[in-house]
Order: C-alpha cells, then structure tokens, then sequence
C-alpha cells in the first residue's frame, strides 16, 4: 500500500508535487541544476522512480516546473517591493536592487539560461515591464521621473541596463549599477 501524504486525492498529490519541487531546490542549492536527476530526486524524496513519472515526463519537465515557481517567488518579491513603504523613488530603487539580485542569483549556467527561454519567463518579464512602467508613470505624474520618453520606454530601458548585473561581480556593483538607472529616470531641471 502506498503512502498517502495527505487526507484527500488532491491533497497527496499537491503534497507529492511540492516535496519533488523542495527536493529539486535542495539538489540544486547542493550539486547545481545539471546534476539533478531522477534517481536522485527519487532518493531524495523517498518516493519510487515510477511515482515520480506519474508525476513528470523527465527532468526537463521537473526542472521546468521547479523554474516557474521561482519566477512566481521572484515576481512576488518585485510586487512587494514595489508596493513597499516611500516615494515613488524608494520604491522604484526597491524594485530594481530585488531584481537586479534576483537577476544576478539566477544567472550562471547554461542550463539556467535554458530555462530562461521558457514562456513563463516571456510572461513575467512582461509582467515586469508593466508594472515597472505603471511605477514609473507614478513618477511622471509626481514630477520626479523624466517627462520627455515614455514611462513604457523607460522600463524597457531599465530592464535592458539591469541584464549588464548577471556579470556584476558584487552586491556593491550592482547597488552602483541601479543607481546609475535611477539616475538616468530622474527628472533633471
């Protein structure tokens, strides 16, 4: 008989689903993204090789599901900064310092970067993009942001400048690097 991990169906296989995720985080924190498989993830779990395939193809699938709940923490981190305490420019530098961090942290490898192509990355960075722009409208209306580009232009420039972090060898590089995009989004009279 096997064991049951929650008190219904769907709560088994919600709890399954999650211990395979933290487990592949585990194995990732610990070996790096290449070297999981699912021999491990099995041994790592305690659950057998073939309730993992019920639950996932492959790895690839496994490594997929594992990078889209990482984009919804990391999305969900932005959205807290962004909504956090202070002006319009205290939470822009929020946003873009998490970002930035979030950035440089998930950069590496090219496996990293495989996962990165995915559409749910294609969806958050869009996502981003949005609100970073809505933040940066804030600003307009506020008079603190530069009124002669458009707050949708001026996000996209802000992603594109917070892309050069991935090769920032410090968190002090990379403060420096927002500091030098918030400069450029200010309204300078």
């Amino acid at each position: 008989m096997p064991k049951i991990w929650g008190q219904t169906i769907d709560a088994h296989h919600r709890a399954v689903h999650s211990a395979i995720l933290k487990a592949t985080a585990a194995l990732a924190a610990k070996l790096g993204l290449a070297s999981i498989t699912m021999s491990r993830l099995a041994e790592e779990t305690g659950i057998g090789r073939a309730t993992l395939y019920k639950y996932f193809a492959d790895i690839d699938a496994v490594l997929v599901a594992w990078h889209e709940q990482q984009v919804i923490a990391h999305l969900e981190q932005l959205v807290a900064a962004r909504d956090g305490p202070g002006d319009v420019f205290a939470r822009l530098e929020a946003v873009l310092l998490a970002y930035v961090h979030n950035a440089h942290d998930a950069h590496g490898s090219a496996l990293a970067a495989l996962l990165h192509r995915g559409e749910h990355v294609s969806h958050a960075r869009q996502h981003v993009r949005d609100f970073l722009g809505a933040l940066l409208a804030e600003g307009l209306e506020a008079g603190v942001t530069r009124d002669d580009v458009a707050a949708d232009e001026l996000a996209a420039f802000c992603l594109h400048a917070l892309a050069a972090a991935a090769d920032l060898p410090s968190k002090a590089a990379r403060r420096r690097l927002v500091s030098v995009i918030l400069d450029g989004v200010r309204l300078h009279r």
